[in-house]
């Protein structure tokens, strides 16, 4: 079962990025890249007859996972970036993280009105980050059609905020 593998993959850290946090840190997926295949295998399973027009992944590991699968369903593959990053005409967005504030960014032209967008990330924690995308999907004139994360920290029910934009919210594992 590909949760079970995941779950042995992530290792924790403690006290990063500040004291009191256990952080999930997906890097070692990298090092195994069958696993990594196998993880965007399943996700091409799980959104291959969606309806999805286009993947957008959120800076910067949604782009891990987000980009591959994007090109094996062959749609378009959109970048939402930290503020500064993105060189054409863009929107921004602002919002509050766990542990601090940011800012993201999208190219005007990346989502057309009408077009339906799937947000993926690594991982969701309180939700900031993805709601924050989706804002600018919004923005952009597009439809969230779901939200995909590799993990999700259930206790700090992120979904909660995300339900303003769909209740089609995934991760392949949770704590």
């Amino acid at each position: 079962m590909i949760e079970n593998r995941i779950k042995t993959a992530i290792r924790d850290v403690v006290d990063f990025p500040k004291e009191g946090i256990v952080f999930k840190d997906i890097t070692p997926i990298m090092l195994d890249p069958k696993l990594s295949s196998d993880i965007v295998d399943h996700l091409v399973e799980m959104y291959k007859d969606k309806g999805i027009d286009k993947i957008a992944g959120i800076e910067s590991r949604g782009f891990l996972f987000g980009y591959p699968v994007a090109m094996k369903l062959g749609i378009p593959f959109v970048l939402i970036r930290k503020a500064g990053k993105l060189p054409y005409h863009k929107i921004s967005y602002a919002y509050e993280l766990e542990y601090g504030t940011a800012t993201i960014e999208i190219h005007v032209d990346a989502v057309k009105p009408g077009e339906k967008i799937l947000i993926h990330d690594d991982l969701l924690a309180t939700g900031g980050s993805a709601a924050a995308a989706a804002e600018l999907i919004v923005q952009c004139g597009g439809e969230v059609a779901g939200f995909n994360f590799l993990v999700g920290l259930n206790f700090l029910n992120g979904e909660e905020k995300l339900r303003n934009y769909t209740d089609n919210i995934t991760n392949l594992v949770g704590y």
